[in-house]
């Protein structure tokens, strides 16, 4: 069971102040201007129609992936009452099950990113490092032999039969943007999916509660996420930046449509054509705000670079290939914070 404490519980003992491991560097806090979400900064992400026509979609896609790293998606083609389900019974988990209860599904403490109910992914007890201002549940969910729907919550009843009737629809509409994506850098439509082989699929559902000193803390470090594609729905709290030429702007909610991250493995096999997408998460100090990301993943034998349509001798690699399994434990061995792993494999392409 993980040790410790979480933040929730901190959140409802009403302190006037965060614990000393909370508090962020100065130089990674929000602005003094950002410190409420009403205060932030909104030009808000591309907003894509798939149900739009074909070209005029990929143009789009090209467009958003080139200068942000994101965009949203709407007439995506998943059910908007299952995101709203799953919203609904993710955050009665939270909010609605007594927390000895919850305690029954902790993640392990001697295992980086196991399955389960935590507070502190990515750092070990050990650690020094500063602690994001968030709780989640972490669910493995494909392929199916990582799959096993009895360790996740038992309520609400209907919990377990939704994340999986969910992972299904997001593994299906990765699939389909990853072709889009494909197609827009004029590759051939399985070119990405190729790459990067059978999905290795997690769901988390990460809880900010209410912060008293949000100007001091994160409720997510500034990362890019390390795998291919993240498809991420949140509610109308906002909360959520990403980095766009030097400065942090929040993702305004669009009500039913879904977020797409570019994420590291995506920059290698466009050869750098598409960027990562570096975000962060901060807090507010009167509510609580729940975010769902799917993510989806290479297995870890698979090796990643860049696209052989995409180099030539005018058009070198811009990266070197890489082993994923050996990038993550570089990426938990190093930390996230912004895109450093990912830099350490460009190549000078000067010469």
């Amino acid at each position: 069971m993980e040790g410790v404490v979480r933040v929730q519980i901190l959140s409802q003992m009403g302190i006037s102040e965060v614990p000393s491991h909370y508090i962020q560097p100065l130089e990674n806090r929000p602005k003094s201007e950002t410190n409420s979400i009403s205060g932030l900064s909104c030009k808000n992400v591309p907003a894509i129609d798939l149900s739009c026509e074909k070209e005029s979609v990929l143009a789009a896609i090209r467009d958003a992936c080139r200068e942000w790293g994101a965009f949203h998606v709407i007439n995506h083609g998943v059910d908007t009452k299952l995101m709203d389900d799953l919203r609904r019974v993710c955050l009665s988990f939270f909010n609605d099950l007594p927390m000895e209860e919850k305690l029954i599904y902790a993640c392990r403490p001697d295992s980086a990113a196991s399955e389960g109910y935590g507070s502190r992914m990515l750092v070990s007890s050990e650690n020094e490092t500063v602690l994001d201002w968030r709780d989640y549940f972490d669910h493995h969910t494909l392929p199916l032999s990582r799959r096993n729907p009895s360790s996740w919550p038992h309520f609400p009843p209907e919990y377990r039969v939704l994340t999986a009737d969910y992972s299904d629809e997001m593994k299906a509409l990765a699939q389909r943007l990853l072709a889009l994506m494909s197609e827009s850098l004029g590759l051939k439509a399985s070119c990405m999916e190729d790459a990067i082989g059978g999905f290795y699929q997690n769901i988390t559902a990460s809880y900010y509660p209410p912060c008293p000193r949000p100007d001091l803390t994160l409720g997510l470090q500034s990362h890019s996420d390390i795998g291919a594609i993240t498809l991420l729905i949140q509610d109308d709290v906002g909360g959520l930046q990403v980095l766009k030429d030097g400065e942090w702007l929040l993702v305004n909610p669009l009500l039913n449509a879904i977020l797409v991250l570019v994420a590291d493995q995506t920059e290698i096999i466009t050869n750098g054509k598409y960027k990562t997408c570096v975000h962060r998460a901060v807090t507010n100090a009167n509510k609580a705000r729940l975010s769902i990301a799917t993510f989806h993943d290479p297995a870890k034998t698979t090796r990643i670079s860049p696209a052989s349509d995409l180099v030539s001798q005018d058009t070198p690699p811009r990266y070197s290939s890489v082993v994923y399994g050996d990038y993550l434990s570089r990426w938990y061995s190093n930390g996230p914070e912004g895109k450093r792993n990912l830099d350490t494999l460009l190549l000078d392409t000067s010469k």
